[in-house]
């Protein structure tokens, strides 16, 4: 049996391994490990090469921007931090076409600008924005399902952790994927509120229980209106931690590192100057960025094993020769490895798709000449559309868990999130066929 044949071998067995229910950083280190064993005959160099990647995986100060967006996301979440930002938009866009689903997506595109995270935006707009669309007129499975997709921004607008975690893997500046996210998670935002004022005018009953007692409400101009000072007062936290946090980070002022930092430090002045830190809280956060923190970064010590055992294999190197052979373009294997990662969203989570593919495609992708930031928004984008497809699609459960509504399935969330997908499958062309989209700014 040729080394080629165990790498192969070795994949499947990883692949089900994790859906079998093993965590992925186990597996990965169970592969890996066995696989150095087989291929080089040799159980003494495979605990060498672990002992080694267990240090070097992760010695280096880049890596401290994981904790720190970590505790920035947490910080801002326990601050109704996202609460507020809705409140204004709310405020602003009532009067539009499907103006509550409108300024759902437009806090969760603020909101994802500082936290990072797409359950986080998940979790917190499923109780901030469902009731308030179901109170003016919206149906709870469509309110669910706009919170759903619209939720996955927080993994494409850096800062983002899937962005972080893919430059780790890819060996790319997290820097210039952060900037490469920026014209494509406006793109995708943009495309999430034309198609909701779209679908609501075209299918008004999909989106509303009584749409012409909505329309009436929406058009009511004796409706209360927020003074500016509250508005400027609610927006102004979130305002300016991305303004201090992206604005340093583009302009070159701050490392990722340091724009982490000054990113978490922000966010503990706005959670203590709105008294929403108490000592219990605040040790409940601290808990929690260590364990995501611990979690992520073994995570990617399992996949810089794993990518070693790939590399002794030759599997990269046997992949992109098929690949060649088969007279595949750069084109034609960016849509070969989307089709790969969309099926592989329906049966896996984000993080593990992208420990497993990212190490055996981004070689290949490098050799066709393909530039690597453009490659990550294109994983990304295809790994974002795997958080809403069922039977996994991790968001949708998310928002059905924290609303509890039993009047609502998660089938009928998933339904409603289909106008998102198609939206999001139309960006994910689009980026792939002009690269400038990406790297615009790069």
């Amino acid at each position: 049996m040729t080394t080629l044949t165990v790498g192969f071998i070795l994949i499947a067995v990883l692949i089900g391994l994790v859906l079998l229910g093993m965590q992925i950083a186990y597996a990965l280190f169970a592969v890996a490990f066995a696989g150095i064993w087989i291929i080089r005959d040799n159980m003494g160099l495979a605990f060498k090469m672990l002992e080694l990647t267990a240090y070097s995986g992760i010695a280096d100060y880049l890596f401290a921007t994981i904790p720190l967006f970590v505790l920035m996301g947490l910080l801002v979440s326990v601050s109704n931090v996202g609460r507020d930002t809705f409140e204004v938009a709310e405020e602003l866009l009532r009067r539009m076409i499907c103006g509550l689903g409108v300024a759902t997506v437009a806090a969760n595109t603020i909101f994802a600008a500082v936290t990072g995270v797409s359950i986080a935006s998940a979790a917190v707009f499923t109780r901030v924005a469902v009731p308030e669309m179901t109170r003016h007129g919206y149906r709870p499975e469509f309110a669910a399902g706009t919170v759903a997709g619209s939720s996955v921004l927080g993994m494409l607008i850096p800062p983002s952790l899937l962005l972080i975690i893919y430059g780790v893997l890819a060996e790319v500046s997290i820097g210039g994927m952060f900037i490469a996210g920026i014209v494509p998670g406006i793109m995708l935002a943009g495309g999430f509120v034309t198609m909701l004022i779209g679908v609501t005018y075209l299918f008004p009953g999909f989106v509303l229980i009584d749409p012409e007692a909505s329309k009436a409400r929406r058009l009511d101009v004796e409706a209360a209106k927020m003074p500016l000072p509250t508005m400027a007062a609610k927006l102004f936290p979130i305002v300016m931690l991305v303004v201090l946090v992206l604005g340093g980070l583009y302009t070159g002022y701050f490392t990722p590192t340091e724009a982490g930092g000054i990113g978490a430090f922000g966010a503990l002045l706005v959670a203590i100057s709105r008294r929403s830190l108490n000592r219990y809280k605040l040790w409940e956060v601290m808990k929690q960025t260590g364990v995501i923190s611990v979690s992520i970064l073994l995570l990617l010590i399992a996949a810089s094993f794993y990518s070693r055992m790939l590399s002794i294999a030759g599997l990269p190197n046997a992949i992109a020769g098929l690949v060649q052979d088969s007279g595949f373009g750069p084109l034609g294997f960016l849509f070969f490895y989307a089709v790969i990662i969309l099926l592989m969203g329906m049966i896996l989570d984000s993080t593990s798709i992208l420990l497993i593919m990212v190490p055996i495609a981004a070689p290949i992708a490098q050799g066709m000449g393909i530039d690597l930031s453009h490659f990550g928004i294109v994983t990304v984008l295809a790994v974002e559309i795997g958080l809403l497809t069922p039977p996994f699609g991790i968001s949708v459960f998310t928002v059905h868990n924290t609303l509890n509504d039993p009047n609502v399935s998660v089938e009928q969330i998933f339904a409603a999130t289909i106008p998102f997908i198609a939206v999001m499958l139309f960006v994910l062309a689009l980026v792939a066929l002009f690269p400038v989209l990406s790297t615009l700014f790069l």
